[in-house]
């Protein structure tokens, strides 16, 4: 039954349920259930409908929410997916993976009273329904025009520069070093917010649709960047940012101290059915142990719910910084904390302690004070004198970051200009490289970030592709 919009004085907000946290902690099923066809209409009916959408203007995607709500409620949904699917390539991952609170429904301008609309769990309905309905086709061209591109890295930016692509008649290569299609999105992020059957189902399609992918393929070694560029009319760089930032300090080498994305990739790979020999010998397992993870965002909750699953005796979170200054979800830390994990707030590690067998037996941390405001407006942190203490620990996580890997090394083409940072130097306006048709998107040049930003980049570098090959080829075509 359609409903009216401006329901927010009428109806309360409502989050779709969550599976409870003593049956959730066991398995690595998605948390939170679908939304019903009713629920849904009544939640999208909650929007004002506003003159200036303010949970548009602080997506990344620009996306059109007003609008996909207002035909939800409505009962129209496949005109609501098109909607969607119009400036978001993934709508089902990210109504799954974005923080939402701190994007499109923190922004929200319902009074706080009434709370926000629940954006997230209706994109994501949308979307689920579109796949189970057959509305979601691959990526076939009306016409084939002749281009090629080739893209490394099939990560958000890489998959959705290929797609749009494609769409336009371009014949789109895909190159990667693992083995599956996805990046971060099938090894980094657990199955508990994006099952994997999500972001496999789009490979398929993509590969459906006329996409090559030529997986176990690392650039610099099975095949040079320079071979790559003579292949294709273009080249897209998006090959994302892995390498762990590393904290430092006494006792950093010792055996029980892991990146995030190690653990998290081993973990995930065990889900997807690999044999994975650190995981199966308890490098990289948490079961049974006292798990301490380093950092706040959302890759460290990420670490902190995983070690739940795999029955660890006990996890920390040390955070140097109190909840309110963490860069993760709140969300997430919410969820972690029903989950059973313990987070030491105003927290740094300074160390760590060797035991008797010479692992890593616990992490020497400080207790830190809040001081004034940087540069920034973020507070700045200061040790407390004397207020070192042991946090026991025999698996310690490292969720500090991610820095780019030294790209014109692994490459072979030392030509490539990149940042003190270690990111790609692109011209921002053309999101070329200082390589004649070379170009990069993605966290390679923003540096580690949110999926959306990734999918962002990835559409708008398409169309920047398209101009620079259109005007090399097509001079009448690219001027119109």
């Amino acid at each position: 039954m359609a409903e009216r919009m401006l329901q927010f004085v009428r109806l309360s907000q409502q989050t779709p349920e969550k599976r409870p946290a003593e049956a959730r902690r066991t398995d690595f099923g998605e948390i939170y259930q679908r939304f019903s066809a009713e629920r849904a209409g009544q939640q999208a009916s909650r929007c004002s409908q506003c003159g200036v959408p303010f949970c548009s203007i602080h997506c990344p995607l620009n996306n059109n929410i007003p609008d996909w709500l207002k035909l939800t409620a409505e009962g129209r949904l496949e005109e609501a997916y098109e909607v969607s699917a119009a400036t978001n390539t993934f709508p089902e991952i990210c109504g799954r993976v974005c923080p939402q609170d701190r994007l499109c429904e923190g922004n929200c301008v319902i009074e706080k009273g009434f709370e926000s609309v629940t954006i997230g769990a209706v994109e994501k309905y949308i979307t689920d329904t579109a796949w189970e309905r057959g509305w979601v086709k691959p990526p076939r061209p009306a016409r084939e025009v002749g281009h090629s591109v080739g893209i490394i890295g099939a990560g958000p930016a890489g998959l959705a520069a290929a797609e749009r692509l494609r769409l336009r008649g371009w014949k789109v290569t895909v190159y990667d070093r693992y083995d599956r299609v996805g990046g971060l999105m099938i090894y980094g992020i657990p199955n508990f917010k994006l099952e994997k059957e999500v972001v496999l189902r789009r490979h398929a399609q993509y590969a459906e649709g006329g996409i090559d992918f030529v997986l176990n393929c690392r650039v610099g070694e099975d095949v040079s960047l320079e071979e790559i560029r003579g292949r294709h009319d273009a080249v897209l760089i998006a090959t994302g940012v892995y390498k762990a930032r590393d904290i430092g300090g006494p006792g950093g080498e010792l055996d029980g101290i892991v990146p995030a994305l190690d653990y998290l990739t081993a973990s995930n790979r065990q889900g997807l059915g690999d044999s994975v020999a650190a995981f199966e010998d308890g490098r990289l397992n948490a079961a049974g142990k006292r798990v301490v993870v380093i950092g706040g965002g959302d890759t460290a909750m990420d670490c902190v719910r995983t070690a739940i699953r795999q029955g660890a005796a006990s996890v920390t979170c040390l955070y140097r910084r109190d909840r309110a200054n963490m860069p993760g979800s709140l969300r997430e830390v919410a969820n972690a904390e029903e989950e059973g994990v313990r987070f030491a707030w105003l927290s740094a590690p300074e160390g760590f302690v060797e035991d008797e067998a010479g692992r890593v037996g616990a992490v020497r941390a400080v207790r830190m004070h809040l001081g004034l405001p940087d540069a920034t407006g973020r507070q700045q942190v200061e040790p407390i004198p004397g207020s070192a203490f042991d946090e026991p620990a025999e698996l310690v996580i490292k969720a500090l970051g991610f820095d780019p890997e030294d790209l014109p090394t692994m490459f072979g083409e030392p030509a490539l200009t990149v940042s003190r940072w270690g990111t790609l130097v692109i011209d921002r306006r053309t999101m070329m490289t200082n390589l004649p048709g070379v170009f990069a998107a993605g966290d390679i040049v923003r540096g580690a970030s949110l999926v959306v930003w990734g999918i962002r980049d990835g559409r708008d570098v398409a169309e920047q592709i398209e101009k620079y090959v259109l005007a090399k080829t097509s001079p009448a075509m690219a001027a119109e």
